[in-house]
Parts: structure tokens; sequence; C-alpha cells
């Protein structure tokens, strides 16, 4: 079942279901005129608290049972908000209190039903091969067929093995490309069961530098690894060559003494698995990030329009070249994207040079340019970017794709930021001075891969405020 199946048939069952249950307890209440409002007015309510919830993301292969619980404890939240809603306001003297405790029990049942039977139908297409996600697995020989061989047991897991890298164990691990792989691409058989065939491919031997590549040539959405528990340098090597990639990472249980809190242990079908850098805030959190992130941006373009207007007026008059400075970033995931800033430098500043950091005396500004920049008012045609969804207002910095290049081979872990969406301001632009060498680039990587790990809208918020008193006070740089 595709994604955009499994949104629309969810929609649909809990429309359906919210409107049963509204129908069954209430209709009797309210005059025959008067039912679309409410019954409009309750769906949305319930949709729209679920979706914050985190009950329309991607269920793949996860526990009817677990998505049931979820669904309880959301409506047991929804119907108190309900009951304070009904007998405090003008419904309290309308709706008896035994109808709203049915209403509960309906929407659940209702609800609960419907997804059982939208989850059933996905567990059984599983099984058939439909909707499976492609996976990779990585490691030495003797984990590797065993790996596939618990894989293939557990079809409803909705895992189809497509290959696997499996390398030479060595009593020390190297960083050299001496350290070779074989490339196992998965066979089809017989009875039409897909299968790895542990041989020599004919496609040759890989380093292990070769698994980026593979990842995007073969589409692999799940990573799997396979290594022992000693093999701490050969994991970090793995997990720092899938920095940057949309997989998830999922490795063998007996890892998890050796990644702490970075890993969240999964149990699919008997077939047990550690998901690596799980999301690093709750479902709830997301929705309310996003929801915060669009609102105050349409509130800063709208309210602000006269002086961006005045801005853009300023700069035109200031120097030759277009208002906005259009310039290519590596976003969440690695996504190229196009952001927008008000022009700081002259036109063709880099047509010479290509591209190079600012610095504190650059002769490039335009006479407003450093004025801007101090101020962060550069940033502002940005809020544009965070409606579309490209960035969000507290992240990491996002940055050119010339430089990220340079940045990975240098940083460990530099790719590890495109975990999020990057953002406006961050909490490395509150702590640390604009970069303008690898080092300060290296001391900001630590402040972003705090700030993923420790994410939270109130973290966001001490974000905004300080970024706030440093654009009023003119500290920027």
């Amino acid at each position: 079942m595709s994604r955009k199946t499994e949104l629309i048939a969810l929609l649909l069952a809990d429309g359906v279901a919210f409107g049963a249950a509204f129908l069954l307890q209430f209709q009797a209440y309210l005059n025959g005129n008067g039912i679309l409002f409410p019954l409009f007015v309750l769906n949305a309510y319930w949709i729209v608290l679920l979706a914050f919830s985190g009950m329309y993301r991607t269920f793949f292969a996860g526990s009817r049972f677990d998505e049931v619980a979820s669904l309880l404890k959301m409506i047991t939240v929804g119907i108190l908000v309900l009951v304070f809603v009904f007998y405090v306001g003008a419904f309290q003297a309308r709706v008896p209190r035994d109808a709203v405790l049915l209403y509960a029990g309906s929407v659940f049942v209702f609800t609960a039903s419907g997804r059982l039977v939208i989850r059933s139908i996905q567990k059984a297409l599983l099984v058939r091969g439909r909707g499976v996600r492609r996976a990779l697995i990585v490691g030495w020989s003797d984990r590797v067929e065993q790996l596939y061989d618990d894989v293939a047991r557990y079809p409803a897991a909705g895992l189809k093995v497509v290959g696997a890298l499996r390398m030479n164990r060595v009593d020390e691990w190297e960083e050299t490309a001496g350290h070779h792989g074989n490339f196992i691409p998965g066979t089809k058989q017989g009875d039409g069961v897909d299968v790895l065939t542990i041989v020599q491919p004919s496609r040759g031997t890989y380093t292990v530098e070769a698994l980026p590549g593979l990842i995007d040539e073969l589409g692999v959405q799940d990573v799997l690894i396979a290594l022992g528990s000693e093999d701490h340098q050969a994991l970090m090597r793995v997990l720092h060559l899938c920095d940057g990639k949309s997989v998830s990472l999922k490795l063998v249980p007996d890892f998890y003494t050796v990644l702490g809190g970075m890993a969240r242990t999964e149990h699919m079908y008997g077939l047990p698995l550690i998901e690596v850098l799980p999301e690093p805030m709750p479902a709830w959190q997301q929705s309310t990030k996003r929801l915060i992130d669009v609102l105050v941006s349409a509130v800063v373009l709208l309210a602000g329009l006269p002086v961006w207007m005045l801005i853009a007026l300023i700069v035109r008059c200031s120097s030759p070249g277009p208002v906005i400075y259009r310039q290519q970033r590596v976003g969440q995931h690695g996504r190229i994207f196009t952001i927008y800033k008000f022009r700081t430098m002259r036109d063709g500043a880099e047509l010479l040079t290509g591209p190079v950091w600012a610095v504190e005396d650059d002769t490039r500004y335009i006479p407003v340019g450093r004025w801007l920049r101090k101020t962060r008012l550069d940033e502002v045609p940005q809020f544009w970017n965070v409606l579309k969804g490209d960035m969000s207002l507290v992240g990491p910095r996002p940055e050119r794709p010339y430089f990220v290049e340079r940045l990975a081979e240098e940083i460990p872990l530099y790719l590890r930021r495109h975990r999020v969406k990057p953002g406006i301001t961050g909490w490395a632009q509150v702590k640390w001075k604009y970069d303008d060498s690898v080092e300060d680039v290296r001391q900001k990587v630590k402040y972003d891969l705090f700030y993923i790990e420790n994410m939270s809208l109130r973290m966001d918020f001490q974000i905004l405020l300080t970024t706030l008193r440093i654009t009023f006070s003119g500290n920027g740089r």
C-alpha cells in the first residue's frame, strides 16, 4: 500500500467513524437543521488531534495493539477536552453526560475497528511482497548470512534484502582502500521468492566507501548492520558513510551498550533489531513545530511588509543588481533547495574567487550590507523558505553544496546535521560567532549535534528569544 493510499484510507475510515459516532449519540439532541455544522467541527477536531499525535504517520509493519493503545490515550485526552467544552460552554443544558460517555466509547470502537481493518490489509500485502522496504545488509560474512535468514523468516516485517556489502574481517579496522567488501545482489530463484545468494559476485568487489553510492543505486530504505559488539570503529565508519542519506539504520542487538541513548529497540515479528538515531522529537512536537513555523512566518512576512519593501528599496538603490539573493543550499536528507536573502554584497561577488566565506571586513559588502547582517534582517526572505517547508525557524544553518562536500571530509559526523530541517537561526548561531574557517565550523557542528540530540519546543523558544535579543541589540555578525 503506497503512502498516499494509506493516508487517504485512514482519513476516510476515521471520518466515517467520527461521523457515525456523532450521529449515533447526538442527533436526538439537535434539530435536523443543526446537525451538519457540529458534525463537521467534531470531525475536524478529531482529525487535527490525531494528526498532531502522529497517528497519520507511516505505519509500516508496526504493532496493531500499540496503535490501538495510542489511539485510546489520544481519544481519552480528546474527550476530556470536549467534556470541559460541553459542561462549561453552551452545550451543557442540551447534551446529557451519559451521551458524552457513549460517544467516547463509540469513537474509540469505530475508529479502532476501521484502523484494524486497514492495518490487517497492509499486513496481508506485506506478506505478499507489496509495499516492502528495500534493505541492504552491511557486515562480516558470518553475520550477513545469519541476518539474511532472520529477515527472510519474517515476511510480515516488510523487509526485502536487495543486496549485502560483505566486509572482510581483519584484526584492526583501518580506513584504507585495501578494505574491500563483496556486493551480493539478490537473485530470483525457483518458486519466485527473492533469495540472497552468497557467492562471489560478477560485479566485482567494492570498498566500504561504496556504501553511499549503493544506497542511491539500489533505492535502499533500510541499512541492516551485522557487525560484532567489538567492532566499534567499523560501526562508526558505517554510520558516518550513511550520514546525509534518507535511510533507517538498524543493527543487531548486541550493539546497544555501544550507542547508549542514540538507539531504540524494535521487535518486528520475532526479528530483534535496534533502530539507530530515531526521530529526535515526538510526533506531536514535530506537528506543533511545523504549525508554529507556518504561523510565525506568515505573520512576519505580512505584518512587516512595509518594512521589507523599504529594505528592498534601499538595497536596490545602494547597489546595482537584484534585491533578493538566491543560492543553492543543502537541506534535510541532503535535498538541494534555493534559499532567499536580501542581497548584502555586490552583484557577482564570487565570479572571480569562487565560493568563499564572508569575513569581518569583507570588501564585497554593499553600503547597507554589513548592517543587514548584524541585525539579521538579511535573513527575512527565508521566512518564505519556512512557509514552503524547505526550512524551519530553528535548526542547523544550511550550507552550500560546495562547502558541504569539503566539510564532510574534514569534520566527523558533519552530515548528521541533515537529519532535521535547516533553520533561520539555531543553537550554534546563538552560541558561536559567524564562521570564517573550518575550525569555526567544527565548533558549530558540536552545537548543532547537541541541538539535534536534545531538540524540543522548549529549546526552540529559548533559541528564538536569544535570536530576538541579538537582532534588537545589533550584536550579530
